[in-house]
């Protein structure tokens, strides 16, 4: 009896404004540096939600048609000839680069059966985590690791399984969303102290995931409450997200003692204007791309070398929760539509079976 030739499909989104399709799509072959990953379940992200003109002036080089999505996690089965650290059979979670400028590759993108992945930003997952959960964590890993790291954001040390005590402090503004959740927990691994804000019914969450202090970002003395936080303390940096965020930040960023730099996951129209108007007080605001890490140092150093074990051993948890909302390539579009209808410190996930 012979096995079955796999099949692949994918959902196409046919152009800016749509319609999305599900069609049959051939079988990736992985090169140098890449695996082939049997997508269990696909997390679904603000920038796949996007439509018309606002799509072309986020990626102004992606040709349609295209396959969107960017967080996945399945099982490997294929490897390329010189990946050495993953093997076929592995349960992973890999941040799919088909949609950045250095890859565009429709082969790449997430919204498929089965995808190629980039080695360097795939994680192993222990095998008690289940896929729903850990399709969670690429691209909200990989915009904070990018905002604490590169060294043109906050530029801060690397996350360790036994990092120093620093006496300094991170704030994270927009804590219980997803990159705030990864954000929460990367500082804490690299040492650091972290100030949060999150809406009330989400403070022991953040707690949960490290933070020191949680503060109500609709509170009216908010700002002053951060400061009352970090009194007697430096500021390490901020990481800014969410609409409204940057404001906030610079407030505090004037006030506090400490480094005066900004890292911003919501860059409005305005953010180049306060940048430079920031850049006259000392305060250098930067605008977070999330893939950046699929290229630089960054990524490897934070999906293959410090990844695995924190989710091994209970260091590093996937989060915010998941939210599954159906299953198939089909319930995609619905997903996405449940994203712009609004979620709070939850995902949007779809299970792909066989």
């Amino acid at each position: 009896m012979t096995t079955p030739t796999p099949t692949n499909q994918a959902l196409w989104l046919l152009g800016p404004r749509g319609p999305f399709e599900v069609r049959a799509t051939p079988m990736p072959t992985p090169a140098a540096g890449q695996v082939v990953v049997r997508v269990r379940a696909i997390a679904v992200n603000p920038v796949d939600a996007i439509t018309g003109p606002l799509r072309r002036l986020v990626s102004p080089w992606v040709r349609f048609p295209t396959v969107l999505g960017s967080d996945v996690a399945g099982e490997v089965v294929a490897t390329g000839p010189d990946v050495t650290d993953l093997q076929v059979g592995d349960r992973v979670a890999a941040y799919a680069a088909g949609q950045e400028k250095a890859r565009n590759s429709t082969a790449e993108g997430g919204f498929q059966r089965y995808v190629t992945v980039l080695a360097r930003v795939t994680t192993r997952l222990p095998a008690d985590l289940p896929y729903e959960r850990a399709a969670v964590l690429p691209l909200g890993l990989a915009t904070a690791a990018a905002g604490l790291y590169e060294a043109d954001q906050l530029g801060l040390p690397l996350p360790t399984a036994t990092p120093p005590a620093r006496d300094e402090v991170v704030l994270v503004w927009g804590g219980s969303t997803s990159v705030g959740s990864n954000a929460v927990q990367l500082a804490r691994a690299s040492g650091y102290t972290v100030i949060a804000t999150a809406g009330r019914r989400n403070h022991d969450l953040v707690r949960s995931l490290g933070a020191e202090t949680v503060v109500d970002y609709r509170d009216a003395d908010v700002d002053r409450q951060v400061l009352d936080a970090l009194r007697g303390r430096r500021l390490a940096g901020t990481v800014a997200i969410g609409a409204g965020s940057l404001g906030h930040a610079l407030r505090i960023t004037r006030s506090a003692p400490g480094t005066k730099r900004i890292a911003s996951a919501y860059p409005d129209p305005v953010t180049k204007v306060r940048s430079f108007l920031a850049r006259l007080r000392g305060i250098k605001i930067t605008s977070i791309w999330g893939g950046t890490p699929v290229v630089s140092p960054v990524g490897p150093a934070v999906f293959r070398d410090f990844l695995p074990a924190a989710l091994a051993d209970g260091r590093f948890r996937p989060a915010p929760d998941p939210m599954v909302v159906g299953h198939g390539l089909e319930a995609l579009p619905g997903a996405l539509q449940t994203l712009r209808d609004g979620v709070s410190a939850t995902k949007v996930v779809v299970g792909i079976d066989d």
